[in-house]
């Protein structure tokens, strides 16, 4: 027995992009490149499927331990595709939202972040949530120190109270979470939150998942029957 419903969140950790680009002959900046300009393509395709929230892990608290000049390149490209499609994801009436520490990132990247998230607050078609530099484990420690801060008795402490002081406030728990070019891993990603996710794992390579990789991920999960832990 199926389950007739498509996702309402879906969450993408977006893997490949290196590979893409040495099959293609290419440095790894230029698979990070062409895995951005994918990401318009995949945003349009899961809103045709009814998906209202989605999720990309951009960027990781790990991330940092790459080489420099990498990391430089990735700031350097977080900056120029924002500005780049703001404009289009803004008319087509999606609201972006960031998940993660803003206060250590380079003043650029944290400003154009800010930006989006101004510009296209009123939106309501579609919420995607950036997570970048986000951690599953750094965000429950920053949970519980703000459960400290605000003096929240032990006997007072649930899921709820824990909830609200995460990232994800108010959104969704991801029905599904999709991770690219065939890997497995978790990788830190929405620990808390996908605690019921489905997880789908595909070989396609991020810069290479279209239209029809998003349909096949939409139809796996129509077929499976969610239980939540009951018979």
């Amino acid at each position: 027995m199926g389950n007739n419903k498509g996702p309402r969140h879906v969450a993408i950790i977006m893997d490949g992009n290196g590979r893409w680009a040495t099959s293609q002959g290419l440095d790894r900046s230029s698979g990070h490149e062409k895995g951005t300009l994918n990401i318009q393509r995949v945003l349009q395709a899961f809103s045709a499927h009814g998906v209202k929230y989605i999720t990309l892990y951009a960027f990781s608290t790990e991330n940092w331990n790459r080489p420099k000049t990498e990391v430089d390149n990735l700031m350097r490209l977080t900056v120029s595709s924002i500005a780049d499609q703001l404009a289009f994801l803004h008319t087509e009436g999606i609201r972006i939202t960031h998940l993660g520490e803003k206060s250590s990132l380079p003043p650029e990247v944290m400003e154009a972040i800010k930006e989006c998230e101004k510009t296209t607050f009123r939106n309501d078609k579609l919420t995607l949530n950036l997570a970048f530099n986000y951690g599953g484990r750094s965000e429950i420690v920053k949970a519980v120190k703000k459960l400290v801060e605000d003096k929240v008795s032990p006997s007072e402490i649930n899921e709820s109270q824990i909830e609200t002081r995460l990232y994800t406030k108010g959104i969704p728990d991801p029905d599904m979470i999709i991770r690219t070019a065939g890997e497995k891993r978790l990788s830190n990603f929405l620990i808390w939150q996908s605690a019921y996710s489905e997880y789908y794992s595909t070989e396609t390579l991020w810069p290479d998942f279209n239209e029809s990789d998003v349909s096949k991920a939409i139809s796996v999960y129509r077929s499976r029957n969610r239980k939540f832990g009951e018979l």
